[in-house]
């Protein structure tokens, strides 16, 4: 069994906890399967969640990382890795999707302790809003790493960092606002000055790859690339892609319901 090491990620900004910036959140037709087989490659155990049976909260520990939802294969909703940015107000934000050309497919909607909203960018990418309602009794992550981190493959990074600055507050000097650098030719968004999340530019809205397409991948770093990998394979999930860069290897994985999300030994996703 592998599992996703807090070693090495020692820079990033916890996902978790009352303060986090973002929480994510799988979707998908098989729950149960999907619980066998993240238990098995990121070494996660499964809770019962508070919005019924069809849902379920990830744990590392005692804390929380993910939630997993099952969805009838009667909705049309595609399976996926999906990631929920917090708001202060699930209207506003909601509304300001609107404004810029964005799509609100659901909500906001009452969801246990707060009010969801899920939501797709201008270019196509899937996201969601998170108004927390009450307080959080869960343990936050420790300061010092994080479970997960975001990378946004789009159109134009530029674009997509104005249109999710508007929406989210980023960069707007608010206290607790995260910071938005751009860096080569990428953006890097900071929250507590710990980075959250990278946006690359060269998706194509039309392209039949999913990865080409614009869209929001979840990555989690792990202690073993190479055994995380192996142990996906032996329960059902697949390889897609592989890249190596600076800092190290990032590698794309599809779980056996084909929900595609990486695995990677970067020490920091900047």
């Amino acid at each position: 069994m592998t599992g996703s090491d807090p070693r090495t990620a020692s820079s990033a900004a916890p996902l978790t906890g009352p303060a986090a910036p973002c929480w994510v959140t799988l979707m998908t037709r098989q729950r149960e399967a999907a619980e066998r087989f993240y238990s098995q490659v990121l070494g996660w155990s499964f809770r019962p969640g508070r919005l019924g049976s069809d849902f379920s909260v990830a744990y590392r520990g005692q804390v929380p990382v993910a939630g997993l939802f099952a969805v009838s294969s009667a909705f049309q909703v595609a399976v996926a890795w999906t990631p929920y940015f917090a708001v202060e107000d699930a209207n506003v934000a909601a509304a300001r999707v609107r404004e810029r050309s964005g799509t609100v497919a659901v909500g906001p909607l009452t969801l246990g302790k707060g009010r969801g909203v899920l939501a797709s960018d201008r270019d196509g990418a899937a996201f969601g809003l998170w108004e927390r309602t009450e307080p959080s009794t869960s343990p936050p992550a420790p300061d010092d790493h994080a479970h997960s981190w975001l990378r946004l493959r789009t159109r134009n990074a530029f674009d997509a960092a104005i249109f999710y600055g508007e929406v989210l507050d980023w960069a707007s000097g608010r206290p607790g606002s995260c910071e938005v650098a751009y860096e080569g030719e990428e953006v890097i968004v900071r929250c507590g000055g710990h980075p959250l999340a990278r946006i690359s530019s060269g998706a194509v809205e039309a392209a039949a790859d999913p990865l080409v397409r614009p869209h929001w991948q979840v990555q989690f770093p792990v202690a073993d690339l190479a055994a995380t990998v192996s142990a996906a394979g032996r329960h059902g999930g697949s390889l897609v892609e592989e890249r190596t860069g600076f800092g190290g290897t990032e590698v794309t994985l599809r779980d056996p319901d084909g929900a595609l999300f990486a695995v990677t030994d970067v020490r920091s996703p900047a």
